[in-house]
């Protein structure tokens, strides 16, 4: 009897402990729930604008969500993370406020924000590796000329933009 009991009650723990681990967030607009972290999986369900959602956990770019009855996968964009629905001050809320005050489709000047904290931005450095290695996946301007051809893009001439001036950094990121 005693071990039954034990036994419920380390379930019981465990059970309250992952239901507090549990993130909740806020539905930034009309989604459908899928059934894979992937944009060509099936649809489980769908979720209004506005609502509240349980967030389970985290695939990429993917969250896994519970909706109501409904658990399914969303773009890690569509949910803003955090309880208040669609209001919120700080820079956990620099999503929902792009997308609820300008056109949605303007939030990937945001993404890179996505999923850091303030004490990890507040420790941010400059890494020249990283840099260099990010410069690989550049394309020539023939491979992006050819690649907008077959989109049926035109190509456009622009004005290049001046040349920094070279001076000293007063910035808190650091720098020369």
């Amino acid at each position: 009897m005693r071990k039954i009991l034990i036994g419920t009650l380390a379930a019981l723990g465990w059970a309250v402990a992952s239901v507090a681990s549990a993130a909740t967030g806020t539905v930034l607009r009309d989604e459908k729930l899928l059934t894979q972290p992937s944009a060509t999986a099936g649809v489980a369900g769908s979720v209004a604008r506005g609502a509240n959602v349980t967030i389970l956990s985290k695939d990429g770019g993917w969250l896994r969500v519970t909706a109501g009855k409904t658990t399914g996968w969303v773009r890690l964009l569509s949910v803003r993370a955090g309880a208040g629905g669609l209001g919120g001050a700080g820079i956990g809320d620099v999503v929902g406020a792009a997308t609820t005050r300008s056109d949605p489709t303007r939030v990937v000047a945001v993404a890179g924000l996505r999923g850091l904290n303030d004490e990890q931005l507040k420790q941010a450095k400059f890494n020249a590796d990283e840099l260099a290695r990010m410069e690989t996946h550049g394309v020539t301007t023939a491979q992006a000329s050819g690649f907008a051809a077959q989109s049926g893009l035109a190509a456009v001439k622009i004005a290049d933009l001046p040349k920094p001036k070279a001076e000293q950094s007063t910035s808190p990121w650091g720098g020369e």
